[in-house]
C-alpha cells in the first residue's frame, strides 16, 4: 500500500517553513526549477519532429481501440478516444452486439485507426541512466518513447542543472522525450550546507524542504546508510516535505542499514536487489571473505548473490524472508522497484552479451561502456565463473518468490530498469523488465500495473497519469496485440505469430507512442536509432567480447602462400 500523503494543514505549514527558509538566505538554490509539469491543459501548439512525431492536436481520436485501462484490470472493450491537446476529454465505448456499420465514430484533426490493436496507458520508468557522452541524449530518449516509456526518472549522469533543464524542456514538448522527473541525492540542488550540517539529522527537516522548494521529486539516500538516524531523519522530513525517497541498500552499510530497517526508518522505495536476503540472516551482515573489497566489483557482485543461496539452502532463514521479512515489509507501507532487466547478464553473460537487438541498435558507445574494465562501474563480467552464474540464478528464483509474496500480501510494486548497465540496453531492458517481473509470478495484468497506475501513484500524479481515463493526460500506447496475452508484443520488433495458412509473420511492437498529445511513429524512430547505431559503428575496432564471433578476414582465412604447394619451403 502507498503512504498517506500528507493533510492540507501539513502542507501549508510546510509551505510556510520553506518560504521562512527562503527568507533567512540559509541556502541557496544551484537553479531555480520551473514545475516539471503543468497539469492544466495549455494552449495547443503542434510541433513536427521531423518525420518522427507531431502533436499535439487540437482533436485528436483513436478508433477502434481495445483499452487496457492500467490499474491491473482486463480490456475494457473498443472505444473512440479524443484527444484535446494533451488532455483526454472524451472515450466513446461500442457495443460489439450493435452492428459496425451504426457505429457513431468520434472525429477530429487527425484520426487513428486502431482496429485490431490495444490503447494502454504509457509506462512510467522510475530509474534508468541517460550515461555520458560520446553517447547520444536522443539515442537514449528514442528507444524509451519506442518501448512505450512516456515518463522516466534519469539519474543526474551528465550533471543535475542538465536533468532538470531537460525536464522543463520535456514538460513543454520542445524536445521529443518522455516526461522527467530526476533522482536528487541528498543535499542535491543546494549550496551553503557544510558537510556536518548535511550529516546532522536535526538539519534534515530544513535541507528537505529546501530541496523540494528548489524542485525535487525524487531523493535517493544512498549516501547516508552508514548512519541510521540520518537515514531515518532524511526520509521522514522528505516525506513530510512532498517528495519521496528510495535506496539502493549499500552492501558496506548492511550492519546499520538493511532493507527491513530502511523500511521501517520512513524510506518510500527500495531499489535493487540488496539488502533483502541480508536481513533474514542470523547476524547483521554477511559472510564476507576477509579480504573482501566493497570497491572491487567483481567480488562485490559475487558475493550479492551468493548470500541469497546462504539464506535460500537454510530453511529456518528461508522461512523468514519469505514469512516475517515479508510481513515487515508490507506493514511498513515500503515499495519495492526491483530492476531485474539490468542484472540478467549475471546468470548468463554470454547470453547477455549477444542479445539479437546489439548489432543493430546498441550504440557503439554504448557497447564500450559493458565491455570488462575493473576501473568502471558495472562492467565487472571477468573471472565471472559457472558457480557466479549459479549464484545468480538460484539469486533471481528466490528473489522472485520474495516479490511475489510482497506483491501477493499486498504491497507496492513499481516499475524502473536501472539501464543502460550490464549489457542491458535501455529500452530493449523495459520489455525484459516486464517479462522478468512475469517469471516471479505476478500476473500480467498486475506486472503491467506496475508500469502504469502504481507508478503513477507512487509519483503523486495518479489523478493525471497511468491510466486511460477521461481527465487524465494523453500519455498511451497503441499495440499491435495485446500485451496481457504477450508482453514481448511491446517490443519494436513485436513477436513472431502463424496466420491460418501456417505462414508466420511479427507483429508490428507499439505502433504509436503518444505523449503529451505528441503522436511518435515507432517505426521511425527506430530507424532513426538504427542510423545513429551504424554510424557509430562505422569504423569500430574488434574487442575481447566480440572478437571470437566475427567473421575471419580473407587474408586471415587464407594467408600468403597457403594452398600453393609448399611455399617454396622444402
Amino acid at each position: 500500500m502507498m503512504r498517506s500523503r500528507r493533510p492540507l494543514r501539513t502542507t501549508l505549514l510546510t509551505l510556510i517553513a520553506v518560504a521562512a527558509v527562503l527568507a533567512t538566505g540559509a541556502y541557496s538554490p544551484i537553479f531555480a526549477q520551473e514545475p516539471i509539469t503543468d497539469f492544466r491543459r495549455p494552449p495547443v501548439q503542434t510541433r513536427q519532429f521531423g518525420d518522427m512525431a507531431e502533436g499535439p492536436y487540437n482533436s485528436l481520436v483513436i478508433q477502434n481501440a481495445n483499452v487496457l485501462p492500467g490499474h491491473g484490470g482486463p480490456s475494457v472493450g473498443i472505444y473512440d478516444i479524443r484527444i484535446e491537446g494533451n488532455e483526454i476529454t472524451q472515450m466513446r465505448r461500442f457495443d460489439p452486439y450493435t452492428p459496425e456499420e451504426e457505429w457513431e465514430h468520434l472525429t477530429g484533426d487527425r484520426v487513428i485507426d486502431a482496429r485490431g490493436m490495444y490503447v494502454m496507458p504509457g509506462m512510467i520508468n522510475l530509474h534508468l541512466h541517460l550515461r555520458t557522452e560520446p553517447l547520444p541524449l536522443d539515442y537514449v530518449y528514442y528507444l524509451q518513447l519506442a518501448t512505450g516509456v512516456t515518463t522516466v526518472g534519469p539519474a543526474p549522469d551528465r550533471g543535475l542543472d542538465e536533468a532538470m533543464t531537460d525536464a522543463g524542456r520535456t514538460a513543454r514538448n520542445e524536445m521529443l522525450a518522455p516526461r522527467q522527473y530526476p533522482l536528487w541525492g541528498w543535499g542535491s540542488g543546494l549550496s551553503g550546507y557544510s558537510r556536518a550540517q548535511l550529516e546532522d539529522p536535526a538539519m534534515a527537516t530544513e535541507i528537505a524542504e529546501a530541496m523540494v522548494a528548489a524542485g525535487g521529486k525524487q531523493f535517493y539516500l544512498n549516501g547516508l546508510c552508514w548512519n541510521r538516524e540520518l537515514f531515518g531523519a532524511a526520509a521522514r522530513a522528505i516525506d513530510a516535505a512532498g517528495g519521496i525517497t528510495a535506496v539502493h541498500v549499500q552492501p558496506n552499510s548492511l550492519a546499520e542499514v538493511n532493507a527491513v530497517i530502511a523500511a521501517e526508518e520512513g524510506v518510500t522505495m527500495i531499489v535493487h536487489h540488496y539488502g533483502y536476503a541480508e536481513s533474514a540472516l542470523d547476524r547483521t551482515v554477511p559472510d564476507y571473505p576477509r579480504d573482501y573489497d566493497y570497491f572491487d566489483e567483481n567480488e562485490r557482485f559475487r558475493q550479492a548473490g551468493k548470500v541469497w543461496e546462504e539464506v535460500g539452502r537454510n530453511p529456518e532463514t528461508k522461512k523468514r524472508l519469505l514469512g516475517e521479512i515479508v510481513d515487515r515489509l508490507v506493514k511498513s507501507g515500503v515499495v519495492m522497484q526491483p530492476n531485474r532487466a539490468t542484472y540478467e547478464a549475471n546468470r548468463n553473460v554470454l547470453a547477455a552479451m549477444g542479445w539479437p537487438w546489439h548489432e543493430k541498435y546498441t550504440h557503439q558507445a554504448m557497447w564500450d561502456m559493458h565491455l570488462p574494465n575493473p576501473r568502471s562501474h558495472a562492467v565487472f563480467h571477468y573471472d565471472w565463473t559457472s558457480d557466479d552464474e549459479y549464484y545468480w540464478s538460484y539469486m533471481y528464483n528466490l528473489w522472485g518468490e520474495l516479490i511475489y509474496e510482497f506483491n501477493n500480501r499486498g504491497g507496492t510494486v513499481v516499475f524502473g530498469t536501472d539501464d543502460n548497465y550490464q549489457w542491458s540496453t535501455g529500452g530493449f531492458g523495459n520489455v525484459r523488465e516486464l517479462q522478468l517481473m512475469r517469471e516471479t509470478g505476478m500476473h500480467a495484468l498486475e506486472v503491467l500495473e506496475t508500469a502504469n497506475w502504481n507508478s503513477a501513484k507512487l509519483l503523486g500524479v495518479g489523478d493525471r497519469l497511468g491510466l486511460v481515463r477521461e481527465g487524465y493526460l494523453a500519455d498511451l500506447l497503441i499495440v499491435d496485440g495485446n500485451p496481457a496475452e504477450n508482453l514481448k508484443y511491446l517490443y519494436p520488433f513485436g513477436d513472431i505469430k502463424k496466420r491460418e495458412d501456417h505462414s508466420m509473420y511479427r507483429t508490428r511492437g507499439i505502433v504509436y507512442t503518444i505523449k503529451d498529445g505528441v503522436v511518435v511513429d515507432n517505426a521511425k524512430v527506430m530507424e532513426e536509432v538504427a542510423r545513429m547505431v551504424a554510424e557509430s559503428k562505422a569504423n569500430a575496432a574488434p574487442d575481447i567480447v566480440n572478437t571470437p564471433f566475427l567473421p575471419v578476414p580473407e587474408w586471415m582465412a587464407h594467408p600468403p602462400g597457403e594452398g600453393q604447394g609448399d611455399g617454396g619451403q622444402n
